[in-house]
């Protein structure tokens, strides 16, 4: 595991709105209304990124990143020492090796770092080869995959998020993503704000723009049904995460409530949680993801056990590699999109030359080996080789 430490310029001081919350119902920790100022102010600021590299004893090298530090530390500790010795072309055992080797593993930090190893091997093979990942699974599907707009942290004042729309769909965003200020702590005056949320967006964009919707389990049912009966009008094309992840019944009255599509799962660690959820009837949407769910290996899985229902599949977007390389590999009516998280992707992946980019809405797919990782010397000041004891 490796620490890059750099620099990057920026703009501080917009895009701190933050969003609906679990501990929200709590009034010590409900935020106050967020005011977007007119404008940020140029800074230079420090950053840094976690990044895994497997080494075979042939010399060739797998790497991918950034990782979570709860997962690298699981990598460090457990499971480098388990696969150190073992074939890298052997992926389907690895894997369920790694998920046999610990009782935890099933989901959380251990299953984090199950998925980091397994990316990172699969990035290894597909240089082995010569060839990018989609290739390895079958694909491509398309020479480019469609991506939504995923606006977290931006302002929802009404004037902002007009503005802000309007300039997203110019830009070839056919598909946007907001979230949810208020939940049930904020009573019915925050209710009126999500659904004025809805409207506003809707007006802002026209009818040939999909909206998706994010409440990031601040919700209960019965408030989430008279937001759904309210913005139905509007045609969202899915509420998210209304509901912390085992409240699986809490999902399934939903969607019996409203024509609204249901959506959750990047918190859905494995595909036999997944069918608990689509035998159940809750979602319309699987957002497993790749860097949390047991990586490459499980997120193809769970893409064939949500075909059996008929439901899609479109990962979260925590990181870009392994969910494009995915979602590039199945039949669109499957995996139709990737999340592109707006204010985040470019200074998570600030040290790599060529990050995933949308162009007009779509990233072209990479024909570099392996996800295409290269890391950026230029952009490296310090580079440490890290350990936990």
């Amino acid at each position: 595991m490796w620490r890059l430490e750099g620099h990057r310029d920026t703009i501080t001081g917009i895009n701190r709105q933050q969003h609906s919350n679990p501990l929200h119902i709590y009034e010590e920790y409900r935020p106050k209304p967020y005011h977007e100022p007119a404008e940020g102010k140029p800074a230079r600021v420090a950053t840094s990124a976690l990044y895994l590299k497997i080494k075979t004893d042939a010399g060739l090298e797998g790497v991918y990143g950034p990782i979570d530090k709860e997962a690298a530390i699981v990598v460090d500790q457990q499971l480098k020492p388990f696969v150190i010795g073992k074939d890298p072309l052997a992926g389907e055992k690895l894997w369920d090796q790694m998920f046999r080797s610990d009782r935890h593993a099933r989901r959380g930090h251990f299953m984090m770092a199950i998925s980091a190893v397994d990316n990172t091997l699969w990035d290894l093979r597909a240089r082995h080869y010569g060839v990018p990942v989609y290739r390895l699974l079958g694909g491509p599907t398309r020479p480019a995959v469609e991506a939504y707009g995923s606006c977290a942290s931006m302002s929802v004042e009404p004037e902002a998020v007009r503005k802000r729309a309007a300039a997203l769909k110019a830009e070839g965003f056919r598909y946007q993503k907001w979230f949810f200020a208020y939940g049930p702590g904020d009573g019915t005056d925050g209710l009126a704000k999500n659904v004025a949320l809805v409207r506003n967006l809707r007006e802002a964009v026209g009818d040939d723009v999909e909206l998706m919707f994010d409440a990031f389990m601040g919700w209960d049912v019965t408030y989430a049904i008279r937001w759904a009966k309210q913005a139905e009008q509007y045609r969202p094309r899915w509420i998210e995460e209304c509901f912390p992840t085992d409240k699986i019944e809490s999902f399934a009255q939903l969607r019996r409530a409203t024509s609204i599509p249901v959506a959750s799962g990047e918190h859905i660690y494995n595909r036999w949680e997944v069918q608990d959820y689509l035998k159940a009837g809750a979602l319309n949407v699987v957002q497993a993801d790749p860097e949390w769910c047991g990586g490459i290996s499980e997120l193809v899985k769970i893409c064939t056990v949500a075909s059996l229902y008929d439901v899609q599949v479109i990962p979260h977007g925590h990181s870009l590699h392994a969910a494009l390389h995915v979602v590039a590999s199945q039949p669109p009516i499957t995996c139709p999109l990737v999340e592109y998280l707006l204010t985040k992707m470019e200074p998570y992946h600030h040290f790599e030359k060529e990050p995933l980019r949308p162009t007009a809405g779509r990233i072209t797919l990479p024909e570099r080996p392996g996800f295409g990782i290269d890391l950026d010397p230029a952009k490296i000041e310090k580079q440490t080789r890290v350990t936990w004891d």
